[in-house]
C-alpha cells in the first residue's frame, strides 16, 4: 500500500484515516445494498438513512436545536457569499466584518445586493490580527451581521463571536468548524465548505435559523433559495451523495474520539506545539497572526528570507511534509492543521523545523 505522507494543505484537507479505510472498504458496494455510494440514487431509501445519519450526527456534535434546519448545497462558501444577501438582505442594509481575503470577496457579492457596511477592518495591517469588540461600528438596524471565524490565509481566528446585540449573526465557518463546540443558538446562519474539516470538496453545510427562512423571497431563482432546499431536504437536485457520505462517517469519527471538547483539546495540543517551536526559536521564525489572534487550524509563519523559505519548503517536501509553502498574500509558510491532522505529524515538523533552524541558522 501507498505510503501516506503529512498533509499541510490548506484545503481539500486531510481526511481521518478510519473514515477513508470505512470508505474504501464499502466503496465497492455499501452492505447489504450491492452497489457503491457512487452509484446509488439520491431518491432511495439507502440514501435517505444517509443523509439523515449525517444531519443527526452534526445536530449532535454542535448540540443544534430543533429551530435550526440543516442543509448540504453546492457552490462552496463561494456561492453563500452571494445567497446570503439574496435571501437576508431584506432591507438591503447589512454590516461585515473584514478580517481576511475571504471575507472580501464576501463584501464584494453583498454589495450586488444592498449596502454594506464595513462594522471593521484590520486590512492596514495585512490581516495579522482579529479586530477588538470595542472597534466594531455595528448598525442597529442592519439585516445582519457578517463574520469569517477563521483566516486560512493569514492564520487569524475568531476565539469568541462578536457581540451584535439583536442582530442576526451569520458566519463563514469554512475552515474551523467542527474544531470545538459552539453556541449555535448565538447564529442565526452558519455556513462551511466542507473541505477543511468535515469531508471532500463539493458540499457546503448551512445551518439556518427557521425564522430566517421567512426572508427568503418566492421571486428569487429556485437554486438560490433557502426555503427551496429546506423544503426539498437538499434534494431539489442531486446532490454531491458521496460528499454526504463521508460527513456522515467523519460526524461518527468525532463522536467515536470523544465530541467536539475532546477535538479541540486535540488542536489546542496541537497547535501549542508548533506555535512554541516559533515562539523560541529566537527569531528564526516570526509568526504571522498576532499572539491572541492566532488560529488553531492554519499556523502562518516566515522566515529572515524568501531564500530561506524556497529551501525550507523544497526539503520539507522531499521529507514528507507536503503543502507547506503560504499563500501569496503573506509569503512564507503555512501549516494547515485541521481536525484529523495527526499529532505526531506536528511533532516530526517541528522536529525538522529545529534540525532546519540548527543547519541554516
Amino acid at each position: 500500500m501507498e505510503k501516506r505522507i503529512y498533509n499541510f494543505a490548506a484545503g481539500p484537507a486531510i481526511l481521518p484515516e478510519p473514515v477513508l479505510k470505512e470508505a474504501q472498504e464499502q466503496l465497492w458496494a455499501l452492505p447489504g445494498v450491492g452497489m457503491s455510494i457512487l452509484e446509488i440514487s439520491h431518491r432511495s431509501k439507502t440514501f435517505d438513512k444517509i443523509i439523515a445519519e449525517a444531519k443527526e450526527g452534526l445536530k449532535s456534535l454542535l448540540n443544534i436545536s430543533d429551530d435550526y434546519e440543516l442543509l448540504f448545497l453546492q457552490g462552496g462558501a463561494s456561492l453563500q457569499f452571494s445567497m446570503v444577501p439574496l435571501n437576508l438582505m431584506i432591507n438591503k442594509k447589512a454590516d461585515y466584518i473584514v478580517t481576511g481575503s475571504w471575507s472580501k470577496k464576501a463584501v464584494k457579492e453583498a454589495k450586488r445586493v444592498g449596502t454594506v457596511n464595513i462594522a471593521a477592518s484590520t486590512e492596514d495591517g495585512n490581516f495579522k490580527r482579529i479586530p477588538k469588540q470595542e472597534e466594531l461600528k455595528l448598525d442597529p438596524q442592519a439585516d445582519y451581521v457578517h463574520f469569517t471565524s477563521n483566516n486560512t490565509i493569514f492564520g487569524t481566528e475568531w476565539h469568541k463571536e462578536p457581540e451584535v446585540g439583536n442582530v442576526p449573526l451569520v458566519c463563514d465557518a469554512s475552515s474551523d468548524i467542527l474544531h470545538k463546540k459552539i453556541d449555535v443558538n448565538k447564529y442565526a446562519l452558519i455556513y462551511a465548505g466542507a473541505q477543511k474539516n468535515m469531508g471532500p470538496s463539493g458540499v457546503t453545510f448551512v445551518i439556518i435559523r427557521k425564522d430566517m427562512l421567512e426572508r427568503s423571497s418566492d421571486s428569487l431563482h429556485t437554486m438560490l433559495n433557502y426555503k427551496i432546499h429546506v423544503e426539498n431536504n437538499s434534494l431539489y437536485n442531486t446532490p454531491n451523495t458521496f460528499g454526504i457520505y463521508i460527513i456522515a462517517l467523519v460526524a461518527k469519527w468525532l463522536k467515536n474520539l470523544g465530541g467536539l471538547d475532546a477535538m479541540y483539546k486535540i488542536n489546542k495540543e496541537k497547535a501549542d506545539v508548533l506555535y512554541k517551536c516559533i515562539d523560541e526559536s529566537g527569531g528564526y521564525y516570526k509568526g504571522h497572526a498576532d499572539k491572541d489572534s492566532r488560529s488553531l487550524m492554519n499556523i502562518t509563519f516566515n522566515l529572515a528570507t524568501e531564500e530561506l523559505e524556497k529551501k525550507l519548503v523544497s526539503e520539507a517536501t522531499a521529507a514528507g511534509f507536503d503543502g507547506l509553502k503560504g499563500h501569496r498574500s503573506v509569503g512564507g509558510l503555512r501549516a494547515s492543521i485541521y481536525n484529523a491532522f495527526p499529532k505526531k505529524g506536528v511533532d516530526d515538523l517541528v522536529s525538522f523545523m529545529k534540525d532546519f533552524q540548527r543547519k541554516n541558522g
